[in-house]
C-alpha cells in the first residue's frame, strides 16, 4: 500500500519515508519540480520512495497521477500551496482527510482574522483594501497606524507590509498595486511584541501543544523571515496559557485533526495571532521537533493520512533533547549563485553545526526581498534554544552566497 504526498515542504521527506514504512506503507511523491527536494533526494537510497513527476498545478494531471498510484491509501500534503487542491482530491477519492471547506477558510487570512474577531480571540478584525494609493483613507480611518498589509493567501511571508507611518503606507500601497497577488490585499492592526509559533498536533477537540519556537524577521518593511530557535523556555504557567489559547483558536478557525503551525505574537495582554498554518512548520521546524522530542513527528503525519488518533497525541514526549537554533543565509542581490564562501569554516563552531543547502550553484536568485532569496540554512545545538541560536548566528555570519550577474 501506498501514501502519496501532493508536493510536502523542501526538508522532511526522509522522515516521511520513515514514517511510511513504520505504518506498513510506501512514500509515493507527486512534484512538479523535483529540484526543490534536491538536499533530501541526495542523501536518500535512490529507492526509498517513489517520485512521480507530474504538473500538480494541473488538477487533471495530477488526478491521472494519483490513479496511478499502486494501492492509494492516503494522501497528504505539507505545503499551504497545495493544501486546497489535495484536500478536495482525498475528499473525491474516499480518502481520509480535511474538510475542504475548512482548508478554505485557513488559506483566507482575512477570513480567519474577522472569525476570530467575532469569536472573541482578535482584538480586531481584518479590512479589505484596494492595492494603489486609494486604500490609504480606508487603512488610516479603520485600521490605523501603525498597520500591517498583507495579501489574504500569500505564502513565505511574501507580499506582508508592515507600516509605520504615511510615508511607508503609500509606499507599501504602491508596491502591491504593483505585484501579483495570490488573494486580495487587507489590513490589520500591528501587533506589538516578541513573535513565536505554537507547534501543535490535534484531533477532534484535543490540541497539544509540542513547543513554542522563537522566530526573528528581518528590521525592513517587507517582512523577511530571519532565523528561529527551539523549544522556547517558558514558565509552566504561562505554556499552559498558549496551549489552551491555541486550541481555541483552531476550533474557531474549524482546524480540527493534525498539525498546526499557528504564529503568534505575545504581547503586553497576552497571545495574538499573526496566521495559522494547516501543516507541520516549515524549513527546518519539523527536524528540529524529531531531535529535541526524540522521535519522528512525522508518524502522525501518516496516521492522519489513514484516518486514525496520532499516536503523538497520548505518547510521552522525551523533551531532554538538544536545543536548536537556525539562520536562513540570504543572498544579498538578485542574481547567479556561484557557490557560498565559509562553509569550510562552520567545523570550528561549537554547536555540531550543520549546512543546509536550498539552492545549488547556476540557479538564479531573483528575489532577495524574501525567503525566495534564502541559499541555505545554518543549524547548530545547545542545551537551550537561546545559546542554540547564538550558536547559529555567529557560524552563519561566515557564510556569504556568491552572486554573479548573468546566466548561469
Amino acid at each position: 500500500m501506498t501514501i502519496a504526498a501532493l508536493e510536502s515542504l523542501s526538508f522532511g521527506l526522509g522522515r516521511m519515508v520513515e514514517a511510511a514504512a513504520g505504518a506498513g506503507h510506501r512514500l509515493c511523491l507527486l512534484t512538479g519540480d523535483r529540484s526543490v527536494y534536491r538536499h533530501e533526494l541526495a542523501v536518500l537510497p535512490p529507492d526509498a520512495l517513489d517520485v512521480v513527476d507530474v504538473d500538480t498545478l494541473d488538477p487533471e494531471a495530477t488526478r491521472r497521477a494519483l490513479a496511478a498510484v499502486p494501492g492509494l491509501a492516503g494522501l497528504i500534503n505539507t505545503t499551504d500551496t497545495w493544501s486546497l487542491p489535495a484536500a478536495g482530491l482525498a475528499a473525491e477519492l474516499g480518502l481520509p482527510g480535511p474538510d475542504p471547506e475548512a482548508v478554505r477558510l485557513l488559506r483566507d487570512k482575512r477570513r480567519v482574522r474577522e472569525t476570530l474577531h467575532a469569536h472573541g480571540l482578535s482584538r480586531s478584525t481584518a479590512v479589505p483594501v484596494p492595492p494603489g494609493p486609494e486604500g490609504a483613507g480606508e487603512v488610516l480611518r479603520a485600521v490605523g497606524l501603525p498597520a500591517v498589509l498583507k495579501d489574504s493567501a500569500g505564502t513565505s511571508s511574501r507580499s506582508v507590509w508592515i507600516v509605520h507611518d504615511e510615508e511607508a503606507l503609500h509606499r507599501a500601497l504602491a508596491e502591491a498595486g504593483g505585484q501579483r497577488l495570490t488573494g486580495d490585499l487587507f489590513a490589520e492592526a500591528f501587533l506589538a511584541g516578541p513573535l513565536y509559533s505554537a507547534e501543535t498536533i490535534g484531533w477532534d477537540g484535543t490540541t497539544r501543544l509540542l513547543g513554542v519556537l522563537s522566530r526573528q524577521t528581518s528590521r525592513a518593511a517587507v517582512v523577511r523571515e530571519e532565523a528561529a530557535a527551539f523549544p522556547v523556555a517558558l514558565p509552566e504557567e504561562e505554556r499552559a496559557g498558549i496551549e489552551a489559547w491555541v486550541g481555541r483558536v483552531l476550533a474557531a478557525a474549524g482546524h480540527v485533526r493534525g498539525f498546526a503551525h499557528v504564529e503568534f505574537v505575545l504581547t503586553a495582554d497576552g497571545p495574538e495571532l499573526v496566521e495559522i498554518n494547516r501543516r507541520i512548520g516549515g524549513a527546518l521546524v519539523g527536524e528540529v521537533l524529531c531531535r529535541t522530542l526524540r522521535t519522528n513527528v512525522y508518524t502522525a503525519m501518516m496516521d492522519e493520512a489513514l484516518g486514525r488518533r496520532p499516536a503523538l497525541l497520548d505518547t510521552p514526549l522525551d523533551a531532554g533533547g538538544p536545543a536548536y537554533g537556525f539562520v536562513l543565509v540570504y543572498a544579498e542581490r538578485p542574481g547567479v549563485l556561484k557557490g557560498w564562501h565559509g562553509l569550510d569554516e562552520l567545523g570550528a563552531f561549537p554547536g555540531a553545526v550543520e549546512w543546509f543547502p536550498v539552492r545549488e550553484p547556476g540557479e538564479s536568485v531573483i528575489h532577495v526581498g524574501d525567503q525566495r532569496g534564502c541559499t541555505g540554512m545554518v543549524l547548530a545545538e545547545a542545551r537551550t534554544a537561546e545559546l542554540a541560536q547564538h550558536r547559529a548566528w555567529s557560524a552563519a555570519v561566515r557564510v556569504r552566497p556568491v552572486v554573479v550577474a548573468g546566466p548561469a
